[in-house]
């Protein structure tokens, strides 16, 4: 199912970032509360080096392509090729409806800290170098008043949700699972309850551990059960009681983590992919060459497993899970499977003329791969068989398309960015069959959407969801009707005509909304507040499209602060049975010495 790897490519920087430097908001969050039990450890030193294993940036964009081959549509579909402006670190965004730069998630710009990339090879270390400029961008400090001391929050994370049966991380707009479902169902179905007093309490912050000067240690992976919060530390993942955030067990890892898969099965199962060691004092790093499979509950590891390609161990940059199956890509390497609960190794990186860039799993388990020289390559999304690895169809995209960035899994959903530079979200979005023909495809005109996907990544898109047989997206946003400033919608687009359905779920005045998961046919958002209302989850009803609030935090300007410091649209967001948490991948040193910084931040109804 793979190839060889393609000559190395230039740097290209890592999904995420840091907000701009912000001074603390005055007064505290929320009432004082008394110190959770257990407590959270004193910060610890975590080994240098740097992150991730090497992923080629998208070749040059080819000229505009029309129709894809493989299943044309019974009507002429509009060509591509809107333009797209990268967004501008601390630029506010266009108006409604204009396109222009990307307007930053609640006013908190954000920039990408690029990484050296090494080259392709073995394991072993990397040293960034005088010739690599590091841009670290700037962490947001909000205080935080709990107990009788000052604690902290900061800024941003990848987004995620649940999946299969417990929540997990990275799930903003994936499928499968009981209550994440594509499937064309309408409101009323969900499993999340409203609760009787949706007030929400702080429950507990994770302190970071300490960083040095000038790095960035990753701490991506987050998963949510009934009985524990998980959160991947540095060289580790660490279990919490979800309502105090006592520690209940710590799994040591071989290095920091690369990946976290944002599924939990329903055996409680999770996996990560981590560096090879740890990092050293001279900034050297690993390759992501370690999967490890272990248990939510109990933080158990079930095992840990390499690939090896043209004898070498091969570097992954993606996990996910379905059925039995972790699939592991990313990067240039290909993809390999492993049995979830014994290691067993179900297929591994070939050399061959086509790569497995990545996979999305859930309810179905989903392919992309590329086929050709580097530099020409052509794209094409398969479904497989998660046991075996065999193709069940393929659907090829025509060439000059140099990404494919999978919504949902079931039914297959997926875009692609037809701009020139692939930063954004996805700028059309194919509705396939179960057979693999191609429904329709829908044209997200550009700067009127606020959504993300990652670049380089298969299963990264956030805010934007699948559900009752539509697309959900938000739209940026723009001019309110009464005097209170900005505010949005979240509307949605048939996937069976491609045409907007006359959905509109509402902001209001001042406020922002995006979707973040499906609970069965209820669309579960996320609605930023102010300081008369604090930031919500709403579940809106995908036939009346009724909004019932199911968590709201305090109100007041530190408690916006605080969490809009989090990057709510950028955080590992995950939410179940009346709790909210919201978790980060990356962080670095704080500014100054009174100033600490946080992996999560946790909220749950009284």
């Amino acid at each position: 199912m793979t190839q060889p790897p393609p000559p190395p490519p230039p740097n290209q920087p890592p999904q995420g970032g840091f907000g701009a430097p912000q001074d603390p908001p005055p007064g505290g969050f929320g009432a004082p509360q008394d110190p959770p039990p257990g407590g959270f450890g004193a910060p610890q030193s975590p080994p240098p080096g740097g992150f991730g294993s090497p992923t080629p940036p998208p070749p040059a964009q080819g000229p505009g392509y029309g129709y894809p081959q493989a299943a044309p549509p019974a009507s002429p579909q509009p060509s591509y090729g809107y333009p797209q402006t990268p967004p501008l670190a601390g630029q506010p965004g266009p108006g409604y409806g204009y396109p222009g730069q990307q307007q930053p998630p609640y006013g908190y710009p954000q920039q990408q800290p690029p990484y050296a990339q090494p080259p392709e090879g073995g394991g072993g270390g990397r040293k960034f170098n005088s010739s690599v400029v590091i841009i670290v961008a700037a962490v947001v400090a909000v205080a935080l008043i709990v107990g009788g001391g000052v604690w902290y929050a900061n800024s941003s994370g990848a987004d995620g949700t649940d999946d299969s049966k417990n929540n997990s991380s990275d799930t903003t707009g994936g499928t499968g699972g009981k209550d994440d479902t594509g499937d064309d169902t309408s409101g009323g179905t969900g499993l999340e309850k409203a609760p009787a007093d949706p007030s929400a309490k702080v429950l507990f912050q994770v302190p970071a551990p300490e960083v040095k000067d000038d790095q960035i240690d990753s701490v991506v992976g987050s998963w949510l059960t009934d009985s524990v919060y998980a959160k991947s530390g540095v060289n580790e993942v660490v279990g919490y009681d979800p309502d105090t955030g006592s520690e209940k067990w710590t799994l040591p890892l071989s290095g920091q983590t690369c990946a976290g898969s944002r599924e939990v099965t329903e055996d409680g199962i999770a996996a990560v992919v981590t560096e090879g060691a740890k990092r050293n004092s001279e900034g050297d790093h690993e390759d992501c060459t370690q999967v490890t499979a272990f248990e939510v509950s109990t933080g158990k590891k079930l095992w840990t497993k390499t690939a090896a390609i043209s004898g070498r161990k091969a570097a992954f940059e993606e996990v996910t899970i379905s059925g039995t199956t972790v699939a592991v890509g990313g990067g240039y390497d290909g993809g390999a499977a492993f049995e979830v609960k014994s290691g067993k190794a179900l297929w591994q990186p070939k050399v061959d003329t086509c790569t497995d860039v990545g996979y999305a799993g859930g309810e179905q388990l989903v392919a992309v791969r590329k086929c050709g020289d580097y530099g020409s390559e052509t794209y094409e999304v398969q479904l497989l068989d998660p046991k075996s690895g065999s193709v069940k169809w393929t659907y090829k995209l025509p060439s000059g398309i140099d990404n494919a960035k999978v919504i949902s899994t079931k039914p297959v959903v997926f875009g692609v960015d037809s701009a020139d530079i692939t930063a954004s979200g996805a700028s059309d979005v194919f509705s396939l069959d179960d057979n693999g023909k191609l429904r329709v495809k829908i044209t997200l005109e550009d700067g009127k959407y606020d959504h993300d996907c990652g670049v380089g990544e298969v299963y990264a898109c956030k805010a934007i969801v699948v559900g009752n047989d539509k697309l959900y997206v938000p739209t940026r946003q723009h001019d309110g009707t009464g005097e209170y400033g900005l505010t949005n919608e979240i509307i949605s687009f048939s996937l069976a005509t491609g045409k907007t359905t006359g959905d509109k779920i509402d902001a209001g005045d001042g406020n922002e909304i995006f979707p973040f998961r499906m609970d069965g046919g209820n669309v579960l958002a996320y609605k930023d507040g102010s300081t008369d209302v604090g930031p919500q989850v709403i579940s809106v009803d995908g036939e009346s499209l009724k909004q019932t609030t199911m968590l709201e935090t305090p109100a007041g300007d530190s408690v916006l602060s605080a969490i809009s410091g989090m990057v709510p649209k950028s955080s590992e967001l995950l939410f179940t049975g009346g709790r909210l948490f919201m978790g980060k991948d990356l962080i670095s040193k704080p500014y100054s010495a009174d100033e600490k910084e946080y992996t999560a931040l946790g909220f749950g109804t009284q």
